[in-house]
């Protein structure tokens, strides 16, 4: 037995030998390599056309020069109220109640207050704004609600007229001034509150008595007043602002102004000596900007123009004075 096992180990080695030998029918070749020699360099002809592959996402080299793309601001022109708030207001014999809300808002709130009070609310219409409220035997008292130069906001008026329809004149606003007063208390003690807001007073919110427009591609506010409480509109603006008063005509209807304005860096431009004044509005020598403040019929038009600069500069004027406008 260990004969045959022996004859059959031999038959079957030689069988691998003649299958993976140099003359086997699967030789070994995984160390030809190691005989192989250099050939010679491959001639191309001069005339041969090369397929140049494009490259689609070159790497761009090293020049030595940083370029910086300014991205354009988005101008501000209006500005949204703020958290609410109340004021009595006086100009000259006029007195009225500013409110940081919009008149859809504030109409219901002042409704409550008469129908709240001692006083008989007669009639009250949402759509124009007026309320009639009895206050004796001969006279009423009429309120009317209005939006606001100012963006969300309203202005309340009381007046007095005799139940004939005609105003009465000769009641002093020192008699209308303590209602107004109750009213402004009311108010900023429930509009934090109230959370209602009345749809019949929606058309009150679009009669805004400030809007913007171009005009020669000049910026132009356009308020809804009379030139003396639109120069007062202006003249508190600009207490308001970052805007300094050089000086004012107001005969000519015009500001003489300058602006100053933190940039990205937080280092002022237009002003680098504003910094040295104590009070803000300090009058210094030379202005930056002219206001014009002008009558429009029964409307007011306002203008900004830069004594040196660009018009860029006097829009940025115009943008500021707009934000304080109310």
């Amino acid at each position: 037995m260990n004969k045959t096992f022996y004859i059959y180990f031999a038959i079957l080695v030689t069988s691998c030998s003649s299958l993976t030998g140099p003359e086997g029918l699967f030789p070994d070749t995984r160390y030809d390599f190691l005989d192989e020699e250099l050939s010679e360099g491959v001639i191309t002809s001069d005339d041969l056309e090369l397929n140049n592959e494009e490259d689609h996402y070159p790497i761009a080299t090293n020049t030595g020069v940083t370029v910086f793309q300014e991205v354009p601001k988005p101008r501000q022109i209006f500005s949204a109220g703020g958290a609410s708030e109340v004021q009595l207001r006086r100009l000259g014999d006029l007195l009225w109640i500013y409110v940081e809300t919009l008149p859809s808002t504030t109409w219901p709130i002042t409704r409550s207050f008469w129908e709240t009070s001692e006083f008989q609310l007669l009639d009250a219409d949402p759509e124009t704004g007026i309320m009639l409220i009895e206050f004796n035997n001969e006279i009423n008292l009429k309120l009317t609600i209005e939006h606001g130069i100012k963006e969300s906001s309203s202005e309340i008026f009381l007046s007095a007229i005799y139940k004939t329809g005609i105003t009465n004149t000769d009641f002093d606003q020192e008699e209308i001034q303590p209602f107004l007063e109750d009213i402004v208390n009311y108010i900023a003690d429930s509009v934090g509150t109230f959370s209602g807001t009345s749809l019949a007073a929606q058309s009150l919110n679009d009669r805004k008595k400030s809007r913007i427009f171009s005009e020669n591609e000049q910026t132009v506010i356009e308020l809804d007043l009379n030139f003396e409480r639109a120069w007062s509109t202006v003249s508190r603006a600009i207490n308001a602002s970052k805007i300094i008063s050089n000086d004012r005509n107001r005969e000519e209807g015009i500001f003489y102004v300058s602006l100053t304005i933190e940039d990205e860096s937080n280092i002022s431009r237009f002003n680098p000596f504003s910094f040295f004044r104590n009070n803000p509005s300090e009058q210094i020598a030379d202005p930056e900007y002219i206001i014009f403040v002008t009558r429009s019929g029964s409307k007011t038009l306002i203008k900004a123009e830069a004594v040196s600069g660009s018009l860029e500069d006097a829009e940025d004027l115009i943008s500021v004075l707009n934000e304080s406008l109310s």
